[in-house]
Protein backbone atom coordinates (compact mmCIF):
# COMPACT_ATOMS: atom_id res chain seq x y z
CA UNK A 1 0.00 0.00 0.00
CA UNK A 2 1.59 3.82 -0.75
CA UNK A 3 3.28 4.86 2.15
CA UNK A 4 1.20 8.44 1.59
CA UNK A 5 -2.07 6.83 1.37
CA UNK A 6 -1.20 4.46 4.91
CA UNK A 7 -0.24 8.23 6.36
CA UNK A 8 -3.53 9.84 5.55
CA UNK A 9 -5.76 7.28 5.49
CA UNK A 10 -8.30 6.81 7.86
CA UNK A 11 -10.14 3.94 9.17
CA UNK A 12 -13.58 3.82 11.06
CA UNK A 13 -14.95 1.93 13.37
CA UNK A 14 -18.31 1.34 14.30
CA UNK A 15 -18.65 -1.23 17.46
CA UNK A 16 -20.88 -0.80 20.64
CA UNK A 17 -18.47 -3.75 22.26
CA UNK A 18 -15.85 -1.65 24.26
CA UNK A 19 -13.70 -4.83 24.17
CA UNK A 20 -13.39 -5.66 20.28
CA UNK A 21 -13.04 -1.55 19.86
CA UNK A 22 -10.06 -1.63 22.12
CA UNK A 23 -8.71 -4.89 20.01
CA UNK A 24 -9.65 -3.07 16.54
CA UNK A 25 -7.54 0.18 17.35
CA UNK A 26 -4.58 -1.65 18.64
CA UNK A 27 -4.78 -3.45 15.65
CA UNK A 28 -5.48 -0.94 13.08
CA UNK A 29 -3.05 1.42 15.16
CA UNK A 30 -0.43 -1.11 15.08
CA UNK A 31 0.12 -1.14 11.22
CA UNK A 32 0.08 3.26 11.06
CA UNK A 33 -3.37 3.93 10.42
CA UNK A 34 -5.39 7.13 12.23
CA UNK A 35 -8.77 5.69 13.36
CA UNK A 36 -11.78 6.90 14.70
CA UNK A 37 -14.16 4.82 16.88
CA UNK A 38 -18.28 5.17 17.26
CA UNK A 39 -20.85 3.19 19.70
CA UNK A 40 -23.73 3.30 17.29
CA UNK A 41 -24.16 4.11 13.75
CA UNK A 42 -26.59 7.53 14.34
CA UNK A 43 -23.65 8.93 16.34
CA UNK A 44 -21.63 8.24 12.91
CA UNK A 45 -24.35 9.50 10.57
CA UNK A 46 -24.29 12.80 12.65
CA UNK A 47 -20.73 13.26 12.51
CA UNK A 48 -17.86 14.48 9.24
CA UNK A 49 -16.60 11.07 6.97
CA UNK A 50 -12.62 12.51 6.89
CA UNK A 51 -11.62 14.34 3.78
CA UNK A 52 -9.48 11.27 3.20
CA UNK A 53 -9.75 8.09 2.03
CA UNK A 54 -11.13 6.37 4.21
CA UNK A 55 -13.09 2.63 5.25
CA UNK A 56 -15.84 1.92 7.46
CA UNK A 57 -15.34 -1.33 10.33
CA UNK A 58 -18.86 -2.05 10.91
CA UNK A 59 -20.47 -4.38 13.04
CA UNK A 60 -24.23 -6.16 11.92
CA UNK A 61 -25.87 -5.75 15.12
CA UNK A 62 -25.92 -2.47 16.62
CA UNK A 63 -27.96 -0.54 19.23
CA UNK A 64 -31.07 1.88 17.59
CA UNK A 65 -29.73 1.14 14.16
CA UNK A 66 -28.13 -2.04 12.90
CA UNK A 67 -25.45 -1.76 10.50
CA UNK A 68 -27.21 -2.85 7.37
CA UNK A 69 -29.35 0.54 8.01
CA UNK A 70 -26.24 2.32 8.22
CA UNK A 71 -25.43 0.77 5.40
CA UNK A 72 -28.54 2.15 3.43
CA UNK A 73 -28.56 5.16 5.09
CA UNK A 74 -25.03 6.37 3.70
CA UNK A 75 -26.26 5.22 0.42
CA UNK A 76 -29.35 7.34 -0.10
CA UNK A 77 -27.19 10.49 1.44
CA UNK A 78 -24.50 9.99 -0.97
CA UNK A 79 -21.89 9.45 1.51
CA UNK A 80 -19.12 6.97 -0.24
CA UNK A 81 -17.02 5.05 2.35
CA UNK A 82 -16.16 1.69 1.36
CA UNK A 83 -17.63 -0.94 4.20
CA UNK A 84 -15.97 -3.89 6.03
CA UNK A 85 -18.95 -5.51 7.68
CA UNK A 86 -17.97 -7.93 11.06
CA UNK A 87 -20.21 -10.34 12.69
CA UNK A 88 -20.65 -12.42 15.53
CA UNK A 89 -23.36 -14.42 13.89
CA UNK A 90 -23.08 -16.39 10.41
CA UNK A 91 -26.30 -15.26 8.19
CA UNK A 92 -25.68 -15.97 4.77
CA UNK A 93 -28.74 -13.83 3.74
CA UNK A 94 -27.47 -10.81 5.70
CA UNK A 95 -24.11 -10.92 4.25
CA UNK A 96 -25.32 -11.32 0.55
CA UNK A 97 -27.49 -8.24 1.22
CA UNK A 98 -24.62 -6.53 2.48
CA UNK A 99 -22.13 -7.69 -0.49
CA UNK A 100 -24.98 -6.95 -3.06
CA UNK A 101 -24.70 -3.60 -1.96
CA UNK A 102 -21.68 -2.46 -2.16
CA UNK A 103 -19.40 -4.54 1.01
CA UNK A 104 -15.76 -4.89 0.40
CA UNK A 105 -16.12 -7.93 2.42
CA UNK A 106 -18.12 -9.73 5.63
CA UNK A 107 -16.08 -11.52 7.98
CA UNK A 108 -17.34 -13.58 10.75
CA UNK A 109 -16.41 -13.77 13.97
CA UNK A 110 -14.09 -14.76 15.07
CA UNK A 111 -11.63 -14.00 12.16
CA UNK A 112 -7.77 -13.54 11.49
CA UNK A 113 -6.13 -10.20 12.39
CA UNK A 114 -4.77 -10.92 8.55
CA UNK A 115 -8.15 -10.89 7.35
CA UNK A 116 -9.66 -7.62 8.74
CA UNK A 117 -6.35 -6.06 7.60
CA UNK A 118 -6.58 -7.17 4.10
CA UNK A 119 -10.28 -6.11 3.70
CA UNK A 120 -9.19 -2.39 5.33
CA UNK A 121 -6.11 -1.98 2.44
CA UNK A 122 -8.36 -2.94 -0.05
CA UNK A 123 -11.13 -1.09 0.78
CA UNK A 124 -8.58 2.15 1.48
CA UNK A 125 -6.98 1.68 -1.80
CA UNK A 126 -11.04 2.16 -3.36
CA UNK A 127 -11.96 4.92 -2.14
CA UNK A 128 -8.31 6.47 -2.41
CA UNK A 129 -8.99 5.35 -6.03
CA UNK A 130 -12.61 6.63 -6.27
CA UNK A 131 -11.21 10.24 -4.91
CA UNK A 132 -8.32 10.31 -7.28
CA UNK A 133 -11.23 9.46 -10.01
CA UNK A 134 -13.50 11.94 -9.13
CA UNK A 135 -10.79 14.97 -8.57
CA UNK A 136 -9.74 13.93 -12.35
CA UNK A 137 -13.37 14.22 -13.44
CA UNK A 138 -13.42 17.94 -11.47
CA UNK A 139 -10.40 18.76 -13.21
CA UNK A 140 -12.00 17.75 -17.15
CA UNK A 141 -15.12 19.52 -15.92
CA UNK A 142 -13.54 22.62 -15.50
CA UNK A 143 -11.83 21.98 -18.47
CA UNK A 144 -14.74 21.52 -20.78
CA UNK A 145 -16.26 24.75 -19.33
CA UNK A 146 -13.41 26.94 -20.55
CA UNK A 147 -14.39 26.07 -24.08
CA UNK A 148 -16.32 28.14 -26.46
CA UNK A 149 -19.95 27.22 -27.48
CA UNK A 150 -18.21 27.08 -30.97
CA UNK A 151 -14.94 24.91 -29.25
CA UNK A 152 -17.95 22.44 -27.41
CA UNK A 153 -19.74 22.26 -31.17
CA UNK A 154 -16.47 21.30 -33.07
CA UNK A 155 -15.26 19.04 -30.63
CA UNK A 156 -18.37 16.85 -29.96
CA UNK A 157 -18.31 16.55 -33.87
CA UNK A 158 -14.55 15.04 -34.10
CA UNK A 159 -15.20 12.98 -30.78
CA UNK A 160 -18.17 11.74 -33.15
CA UNK A 161 -15.83 10.64 -35.80
CA UNK A 162 -16.51 13.52 -37.99
CA UNK A 163 -13.46 15.11 -40.74
CA UNK A 164 -12.79 18.78 -40.50
CA UNK A 165 -14.52 19.03 -43.72
CA UNK A 166 -17.31 17.48 -42.44
CA UNK A 167 -17.38 19.71 -39.70
CA UNK A 168 -17.43 22.41 -41.32
CA UNK A 169 -20.30 21.96 -43.43
CA UNK A 170 -22.01 21.17 -40.69
CA UNK A 171 -21.32 24.32 -38.80
CA UNK A 172 -21.26 26.56 -41.94
CA UNK A 173 -17.37 27.42 -41.25
CA UNK A 174 -14.04 27.12 -42.92
CA UNK A 175 -11.70 24.44 -42.67
CA UNK A 176 -9.49 26.64 -41.59
CA UNK A 177 -11.67 27.90 -38.89
CA UNK A 178 -12.77 24.62 -37.67
CA UNK A 179 -8.95 23.41 -37.24
CA UNK A 180 -8.12 26.62 -35.12
CA UNK A 181 -11.41 25.46 -32.99
CA UNK A 182 -10.16 22.14 -33.03
CA UNK A 183 -6.36 23.09 -31.88
CA UNK A 184 -7.78 25.51 -29.08
CA UNK A 185 -10.06 23.15 -27.43
CA UNK A 186 -7.32 20.67 -27.47
CA UNK A 187 -4.98 22.93 -25.53
CA UNK A 188 -7.66 23.77 -23.02
CA UNK A 189 -8.63 20.43 -22.30
CA UNK A 190 -4.78 19.24 -22.15
CA UNK A 191 -5.52 16.72 -24.72
CA UNK A 192 -2.13 15.21 -26.29
CA UNK A 193 -4.19 12.86 -29.03
CA UNK A 194 -7.23 12.64 -30.30
CA UNK A 195 -7.62 9.14 -28.51
CA UNK A 196 -6.74 11.81 -24.96
CA UNK A 197 -9.70 14.19 -26.28
CA UNK A 198 -11.96 11.04 -26.70
CA UNK A 199 -11.66 9.38 -23.33
CA UNK A 200 -11.89 12.98 -21.62
CA UNK A 201 -14.78 13.80 -23.02
CA UNK A 202 -16.59 10.57 -22.29
CA UNK A 203 -15.83 11.55 -18.38
CA UNK A 204 -17.59 14.87 -19.11
CA UNK A 205 -20.46 13.18 -20.38
CA UNK A 206 -20.20 10.57 -17.07
CA UNK A 207 -20.30 13.55 -14.52
CA UNK A 208 -23.22 15.35 -15.88
CA UNK A 209 -25.09 12.63 -17.16
CA UNK A 210 -29.11 12.53 -15.26
CA UNK A 211 -28.86 9.84 -12.94
CA UNK A 212 -25.51 8.87 -13.75
CA UNK A 213 -23.28 8.48 -10.39
CA UNK A 214 -19.80 10.21 -10.63
CA UNK A 215 -16.71 8.01 -9.50
CA UNK A 216 -18.45 4.68 -9.30
CA UNK A 217 -16.16 1.34 -9.68
CA UNK A 218 -16.48 -2.11 -9.90
CA UNK A 219 -15.86 -4.37 -6.99
CA UNK A 220 -12.82 -5.88 -6.43
CA UNK A 221 -11.84 -8.76 -3.95
CA UNK A 222 -10.36 -8.09 -0.98
CA UNK A 223 -8.18 -11.13 -0.79
CA UNK A 224 -6.20 -9.27 -3.47
CA UNK A 225 -5.08 -6.73 -1.67
CA UNK A 226 -2.48 -7.34 1.21
CA UNK A 227 -2.03 -5.50 3.79
CA UNK A 228 0.91 -5.69 6.51
CA UNK A 229 1.55 -9.16 8.08
CA UNK A 230 0.28 -9.49 11.45
CA UNK A 231 1.09 -13.05 13.29
CA UNK A 232 -0.88 -12.39 16.36
CA UNK A 233 -4.87 -13.01 16.34
CA UNK A 234 -6.83 -11.64 18.52
CA UNK A 235 -10.80 -13.35 19.25
CA UNK A 236 -13.79 -10.70 18.18
CA UNK A 237 -16.89 -12.71 19.31
CA UNK A 238 -18.83 -11.12 22.05
CA UNK A 239 -19.36 -12.33 25.45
Amino acid sequence: MDENLTREAVVIVIEDDASVRAAVKELIESVGLKIRIYQSGVAFLDATIPDAASCLILDVRLPEMSGIKVQEELSRAGRHVPIVFISGYADVVMAVRAMKAGAVDFLTKPFRSQDLLDAVFAALERDSARRKMQQWQSTLRQHYESLSARERQVVTRVVAGKLNKQIAADLRLSEVTVKVHRANAMRKMRAASLADLVKMLEHCDTTTAPGRESGTFAMSSSRSHKGPNVEREHNYLKP
